[in-house]
């Protein structure tokens, strides 16, 4: 049932063939992560990506000063990864946490490259993930958060993850638009 999802979700990039999924099939490894629990820890050298079929984690490390600094959250149908260590196969900048209790299905991101190799479908799915979210997605909001008021950058998180905010606390929120919960406290009543 949550291959059906997935597949799905691979599918909105570009269509497989039946080899290509049942090669991709095979890679695919149920497990969950209980609340509170890391898929990745910062300095930990990750070899798995993992596909949110249910619940919510998030990326973060923590800056000199100890404040922590989100950059991704992973709902469902979302693939999860520290993806530069992940890419380079080197130590994770980052922590990726279960949020919430989370089954995903997960696969080693090095036998999914050999597979990119062999079936050109699985190509183009990888070559226009790593379009949108890796280029189209990632620039606007790298400058977003720079140049623009923390009330524009709530609002765009707003956009992106909409039901989000109800699963949240505000530090986490807070933690992402690079401002502190009281500022946001104050952009959530003015909003209102």
């Amino acid at each position: 049932m949550s291959q059906d999802a997935f597949f799905q979700k691979i599918k909105t990039y570009a269509e497989l063939s039946q080899q290509a999924e049942a090669a991709w099939t095979a890679l695919l490894r149920e497990n969950t992560y209980n609340k509170g629990d890391n898929f990745v820890t910062e300095g930990q050298t990750p070899k798995k990506v993992a596909f949110v079929v249910n619940g919510l984690m998030y990326q973060y490390s923590t800056a000199e000063n100890g404040d922590m600094v989100v950059k991704y959250f992973f709902p469902e149908n979302r693939i999860a990864g520290s993806m530069t260590a992940t890419l380079t196969q080197s130590p994770s900048n980052f922590t990726i946490k279960a949020l919430e209790d989370t089954d995903v299905l997960e696969y080693n991101f090095m036998e999914f490259k050999k597979l990119v190799a062999i079936y050109p479908d699985i190509a183009a799915f990888y070559i226009r993930y790593m379009e949108q979210h890796w280029i189209i997605e990632k620039e606007p909001y790298e400058v977003s958060l720079r140049y623009e008021s923390a009330k524009t950058n709530y609002d765009n998180f707003l956009r992106k993850y909409p039901g989000l905010v109800k699963r949240l606390k505000k530090q986490h929120i807070a933690a992402y638009l690079g401002i502190t919960p009281t500022k946001l406290s104050r952009i959530f009543f003015a909003n209102k």
